[in-house]
């Protein structure tokens, strides 16, 4: 009578094991689809763009040479599909193994009827961990929203100035138990455009944001945000100059509020225009320190990018490619696309399937969805935008033309040659923060301007975007506002001795001003920041070595 209920039972459990297992095998295939369908999602305007492009140039190229070309292309679409599939079969096949061991135990267990998990345990958690992977992760990526990034409605931020491609909003501190510094030095932080602004405010309540690790040490800070692409046709329009000239603005009323020169400061493509903005001359007697975070100053150093742009046949490295006609007339540059690219240089990492399982492994850990995890997917997924076609131009040019052997840089502003060994003939301090798993920025291009200038260098550890969602927690061992590894300094610490150092003199000016550009008629907020708190000092860093167009308007707010 045992042996038959204890057979019964044994059957129960392998029914249920098979009904789980088919429960499991059927949302594998619904999310590996999913994964598929968005990873690919941008092909279909790479595809229409080559098709405009490659009509406009039929007659004007040889026959043979559009066959040799468009073979190239397949080719290298082959290679890459090939990195693809390689690395996708290999985390296939290495999770799969380590799953066997303890499917093999489960299988016993149910057989010899022992203690632990069964396989009806065992596949009833493996449809649970499918449906959160499919269903529960993406329902968390959209619930982050209401706490990540910046929410200009929420009481912790000021207008301050806006024209009419940016708004200047001051960052209040997030610890209410700090007072901002009136007198103290005050920073401007520019963000990058295609991933936006939002990462640079990660999760603010959970004491992950980079501009707030600035405002929660008392430090002036202010943020300048660019206005909906998609609604604002001057953002559409924009220009180097025109980035420029209303960084100054923005500069000018900062200067106004706090009567001393500030610090300049970009993340990603932010820090290059920030460093190419202060070279034009603009910003002279305004901005006096320079901070740029894993931007890359000179891409085609950057090994990673090179060698991915060296297998695709010269006649389809045009941004033409990546262009696309809003309703109005005007033309952007797909930000999707541009972002799918990098994801196709990483093919090895950023495939589907690799994507797919490396998500599994996340989910498997901790068996729960972390806020990190979900605020990261939202930035990747929903925070991509489309770009003005002429400030992509800058970086595309950065990327694709080296800087010269004198330091001249490939761009122009104000139809005025950029060196970096302008940066030393103002003194003007420079960090440079670069981060040593990389594969977006790689440190090579990072810390290009060390050929001409003296700047000092903190090297991060992690990837690129570590210094916003890792070391901003001010409890992390390489917090912004400390000093870590081989005597680096965060961009927070290296401005607050900045401040620390310049209260004991009198400010000198940087250096005879540069030719400027009259600006037209703007007016900021006359709001004034409040009292000031205090904050500690960390032990600094040694430094290491290793140029118009017509102004834009603005409006008052």
């Amino acid at each position: 009578m045992q042996s038959l209920m204890d057979s019964a039972e044994m059957q129960a459990k392998v029914m249920a094991a098979s009904l789980e297992q088919a429960k499991a095998a059927q949302t594998y295939w619904v999310g590996m689809l999913r994964y598929f369908q968005d990873f690919m999602a941008p092909s279909a305007m790479a595809l229409t763009s080559l098709g405009t492009q490659e009509q406009e140039r039929l007659g004007q190229v040889p026959s043979w040479e559009n066959f040799n070309d468009l073979l190239a292309l397949c080719e290298f679409n082959l290679l890459v599909a090939e990195a693809g599939l390689k690395n996708g079969l290999q985390a296939v096949t290495d999770y799969h193994l380590q799953q066997v061991e303890r499917a093999f135990t489960a299988w016993l267990n149910t057989i010899l009827q022992r203690q632990g998990e069964d396989i009806a345990d065992l596949m009833a958690d493996r449809a649970r961990l499918m449906d959160l992977l499919v269903y529960g992760y993406p329902r968390a990526i959209r619930g982050i929203e209401p706490e990540y990034g910046f929410h200009f409605d929420d009481g912790g931020y000021v207008k301050t100035a806006e024209t009419e491609r940016f708004i200047l909003y001051q960052v209040l501190p997030r610890d209410k138990s700090v007072q901002v510094r009136p007198e103290g030095k005050p920073v401007l932080l520019l963000p990058p455009y295609v991933l936006g602004a939002n990462i640079m405010a990660f999760l603010p309540d959970d004491n992950k944001s980079f501009v707030h690790c600035f405002a929660n040490q008392g430090i002036p800070t202010y943020i300048r945000i660019v206005k909906d692409i998609t609604a604002t046709p001057a953002v559409q329009l924009m220009t180097g100059e025109e980035d420029c000239l209303d960084t100054r603005f923005f500069c000018e009323e900062i200067n106004k509020r706090h009567d001393r020169p500030l610090t300049l400061g970009g993340y990603c493509q932010g820090g290059f225009t920030a460093a190419i903005n202060l070279l034009s001359g603009e910003l002279d007697g305004l901005v006096d320190a320079l901070i740029t975070c894993v931007a890359p100053m000179d891409g085609t150093r950057s090994p990673g990018l090179v060698e991915f742009l060296g297998l695709l046949p010269e006649r389809f490295r045009d941004l033409g490619y990546a262009v696309k006609t809003l309703e109005n007339g005007n033309e952007v540059v797909d930000g999707k696309l541009m972002s799918w690219v990098y994801k196709l240089k990483s093919m090895d990492k950023e495939n589907p399937v690799t994507a797919f399982y490396r998500d599994l492994k996340l989910l498997e850990r901790g068996k729960k969805i972390s806020k990190t995890a979900a605020a990261i997917n939202y930035w990747l997924l929903y925070d991509v935008t489309d770009l003005p076609v002429e400030i992509t131009r800058l970086s595309f040019a950065s990327y694709n033309t080296p800087v010269t052997k004198d330091g001249t840089l490939p761009v122009k502003l104000f139809d005025r040659e950029l060196n970096f060994k302008r940066i030393a003939e103002k003194h003007i301090p420079w960090l440079i923060c670069c981060a040593e798993a990389d594969d977006l920025v790689e440190k090579e291009a990072a810390v290009a301007p060390l050929d001409w200038v003296e700047a000092e260098v903190s090297l991060f550890p992690k990837g690129h975007a570590a210094m916003a969602t890792s070391w901003s927690l001010p409890t992390s061992e390489c917090a912004l506002h400390c000093c870590f590894g081989d005597n680096c300094r965060g961009p927070v610490r290296f401005q607050l001795d900045l401040e620390e150092s310049q209260k004991a003199k009198v400010v000198e000016p940087t250096g005879t001003e540069g030719p400027k550009t009259k600006p037209s008629g703007a007016k900021g907020a006359s709001a004034k920041p409040s009292a000031a708190k205090p904050t500690s000092k960390a032990k600094p860093k040694k430094t290491t070595k290793s140029t118009a167009r017509k102004t834009p308007s603005r409006r008052t707010n």
